[in-house]
């Protein structure tokens, strides 16, 4: 018998019962414990090695500052309200193009999905447009709509409206066949099979297009700020650049950086709420 088995007839207070019960609890609290610390070994290895490389002066502070100078500098920039009216200006900035951007990708991507001889002739042309990277657009912008806030609504709206677009055109048309048989045998008219089947069977496939979508507009976001802008998060990267004050600049991405993994977290929350109260018939 192994160390851990519970003997049948084990005797009240046997250490062995409870020896092998806590040795259990134990393996598993490590187990959990390791499993949400995996992910935070690299990041703590690369800040050890730049924080002793730092110290020991492998690398030059005109190069890449202490740890210290960047945390001071954030400080800085916090009480002085400069981070927050920044990064204030950068989130409204994503959340209206990504909202656009999501609201015209779906509305395209359903059209798309819905009816195979607009596909035929639209998909072709959009697949040709959208390899366009956003840089490739900011010429041609700037020409029509200038350096102020609609060039950077669109460049974003059109980061995330690629995503959209194809992931609602993929969730529309992966409806189980059986599920369209009995729609057929209940006789469903088109709206009645786009809501109770196209819809739910589409959830998985267009969460993972927004969070995907998102991720693209946050990064167009800080491109376009790093190009045109004089606000926002983006700016201020340009802006300590332009001093060389490389401490702004860490500090900056820092932010960038953290913003995105928080959104990327929320959007993952409400990808697996919409999958966990989507009917069974149209998990994966």
């Amino acid at each position: 018998m192994s160390e851990t088995a519970i003997p049948l007839h084990a005797a009240p207070g046997d250490t062995r019962v409870s020896a092998g019960s806590s040795g259990r609890r134990t393996r598993h609290v490590l187990h959990t414990l390791a499993w949400h610390l995996a992910p935070w070994l690299l990041p703590a290895a690369l800040f050890a090695l730049w924080s002793i490389g730092c110290e020991r002066g492998w690398i030059a502070p005109q190069i890449l500052p202490p740890p210290e100078r960047v945390y001071d500098t954030f400080i800085e920039l916090a009480r002085s309200g400069d981070l927050a009216s920044n990064t204030l200006i950068s989130l409204q900035r994503v959340l209206l193009g990504f909202g656009a951007g999501t609201l015209v990708g779906f509305a395209i991507g359903a059209a798309l999905g819905l009816s195979r001889t607009l596909e035929a002739y639209v998909l072709p042309s959009f697949n040709a447009i959208v390899q366009i990277p956003v840089l490739g657009w900011l010429p041609f912008l700037l020409l029509l709509v200038g350096v102020g806030e609609p060039l950077k609504y669109i460049l974003i709206a059109h980061a995330a409206l690629v995503p959209v677009t194809l992931s609602t055109l993929q969730g529309f048309r992966q409806t189980p066949a059986a599920l369209d048989e009995v729609a057929r045998v209940f006789k469903y008219n088109r709206w009645q099979r786009i809501v109770y089947l196209v819809l739910p069977a589409a959830v998985p496939t267009l969460a993972t297009g927004i969070r995907l979508a998102f991720t693209k507009a946050w990064l167009a976001l800080v491109v376009v700020e790093l190009v045109a802008s004089s606000e926002g998060l983006g700016y201020l990267i340009v802006y300590g650049r332009q001093l060389f004050q490389l401490d702004l600049v860490m500090a900056s991405v820092v932010m960038v950086g953290a913003i995105g993994l928080a959104m990327n977290r929320l959007l993952d929350a409400l990808e697996a709420r919409l999958r966990r109260g989507q009917p069974s018939a149209f998990r994966e």
